[in-house]
């Protein structure tokens, strides 16, 4: 990064700084509509070597950021997401060459037809421009973020935490170097080089028109920011409310698994579920099972009356555990009237995340699927698959859970607009 962009320690005037950024990237992004995927795949692939070679580096940097966030008291989930391995740096590595095998969003023609006229019409796919990322604590968002919009032709400005800082610009530092070695603009991807909470305000105002959408990753408080406060459009969830529903015709041992994995896997994610529900219909045979396999695994189980008396060990729930997001191992469980009272409680208390049913019945499964309103739905399988990774997109920037544009993981395709290409032979509208 030059000497424009670096921090300054005696007081940044950060609204310059923000605007030179946006400046920057938007003339990256004009310039990266045009890369070849050739050159595109080419700088994920030497990002990804680039982070193998420097895994000493980036654990080092690592563990200045957690013995930080653990002096002020951090501990539990926020600890696991901000940690860094040499597993998860090799995940990040593979993830941007899986990215990199991807076919080529830009240009790719969605749709095209001719008209009686004569004209020939495209739906051609487009970058979007220029993404913001405004993260917490998830330093692997970085590479993620970083290689998805290079991917997509979109030029990235990356904002992360405060508690992540030294990690997330040892990362950058691989991706830039990626970009230099490929004979793209290094400016394709930025960080920003200052925890000045106002620079969040600047991109939520999109730079003087420079940022085309913002994608919030983190806690509740930064992404109800983010939405009311943006000026640009958002792509991003406010919850992960997720369900799993346990259905009568369910193999228990099956539905002890899917549970188990679901809740326990990694409790700080936002595909953990947060919720189990249980079909009244087997609760005499299921139940027990399932609340003695979360239990013993270290998950503590909230539930009302009927609950408890399967398990002694359960504790009393109350309205707020419905709606609430626990990011930890515990976990509300409640009995329901079948597939019906599944999806009512879905529909009153989810946040159109991820839910999955567990059953043998196809008919329960398929109405499960189609009714419950949210951004990912599962048979018979964990609620952590709700991932981009998982779904063949490489990584994903975030799971978004509104209904306009972009829905479920955010991955290539989901990061570009389209155009219509229309080619005539001299054709002109009657008057």
């Amino acid at each position: 990064m030059d000497a424009a962009l670096k921090i300054d320690q005696t007081g940044a005037d950060v609204k310059a700084l923000m605007s030179d950024i946006g400046r920057r990237a938007k003339a990256a992004a004009s310039e990266l509509a045009r890369a070849s995927s050739e050159a595109k795949n080419a700088a994920l692939t030497a990002m990804a070597d680039r982070l193998r070679q420097e895994t000493t580096t980036i654990l080092a940097a690592n563990a200045v950021d957690v013995a930080a966030a653990e002096s002020t008291g951090r501990q539990g989930p926020f600890l696991d997401r901000l940690k860094l391995d040499e597993d998860r740096i090799e995940a990040m590595a593979q993830g941007l060459e899986e990215i990199a095998r991807l076919d080529d969003p830009v240009g790719d023609v969605i749709a095209q037809w001719e008209r009686p006229n004569g004209l020939k019409i495209a739906r051609v796919r487009v970058p979007l421009g220029v993404i913001g990322i405004i993260y917490e604590s998830r330093p692997n968002v970085t590479a993620d973020a970083g290689g998805l919009s290079l991917k997509s032709g979109n030029a990235v400005i990356l904002r992360g935490g405060s508690e992540s800082q030294q990690s997330a610009q040892a990362i950058h530092a691989c991706l830039a170097y990626g970009l230099s070695q490929a004979g793209l603009p290094e400016t394709s991807i930025q960080i920003v080089p200052t925890s000045d909470r106002s620079a969040v305000g600047e991109m939520l105002k999109g730079l003087d028109g420079a940022i085309d959408v913002i994608v919030p990753r983190g806690g509740k408080s930064l992404i109800e920011r983010v939405q009311q406060d943006a000026r640009v459009p958002v792509f991003g969830h406010l919850e992960g409310l997720c369900h799993v529903y346990v259905d009568g015709a369910a193999d228990l041992e099956m539905a002890k698994s899917i549970a188990l994995n679901a809740k326990m896997r990694r409790t700080g994610i936002c595909g953990a579920a947060e919720t189990l529900l249980v079909d009244r219909a087997c609760a005499s045979t299921h139940l027990k099972p399932l609340i003695e396999t979360l239990i013993d695994a270290g998950c503590e189980v909230r539930g009302e009356e009927t609950i408890q008396a399967a398990d002694a060990r359960v504790v009393a729930a109350t309205e707020a555990d419905w709606s609430h997001e626990y990011l930890d191992a515990i976990i509300s469980v409640k009995l329901v009237e079948g597939v019906e009272g599944a999806i009512s409680h879905i529909a009153r208390y989810g946040s159109q995340h991820t839910e999955a049913i567990v059953t043998g019945d196809q008919a329960a499964a398929d109405a499960f699927l189609a009714r419950v309103d949210s951004a990912i739905v599962l048979h018979n399988a964990s609620t952590q698959f709700a991932d981009g990774g998982e779904f063949g997109m490489g990584a994903e920037m975030g799971i978004a859970t509104g209904k306009m544009h972009a829905r479920g993981p955010v991955g290539v395709e989901q990061l570009t607009s389209f155009k219509y290409m229309v080619r005539g032979s001299g054709q002109t509208r009657p008057a």
